[in-house]
């Protein structure tokens, strides 16, 4: 004697369009692109520590005569 057995279809209740998947993608886009075009200038100035170039003349003319 066969055995049948019968179940009910699984039915997934899906509301959503996608939009939250757009969203978090552009979101992902424009944090990419504030990481790429601020945060490497920022990380690679961090990195050449040197020092700031101060030119010194040679040869100072202080006048101290009073007429």
């Amino acid at each position: 004697m066969a055995v049948v057995h019968t179940t009910e279809p699984v039915v997934h209740e899906h509301s959503g369009n996608g939009m939250g998947f757009l969203m978090g993608v552009i979101l992902l886009l424009i944090v990419g692109f504030l990481l790429f075009f601020y945060g490497l200038p920022l990380l690679r100035n961090t990195t050449t520590n040197t020092a700031p170039q101060v030119s010194v003349p040679e040869k100072v003319d202080i006048n101290v005569n009073q007429k």
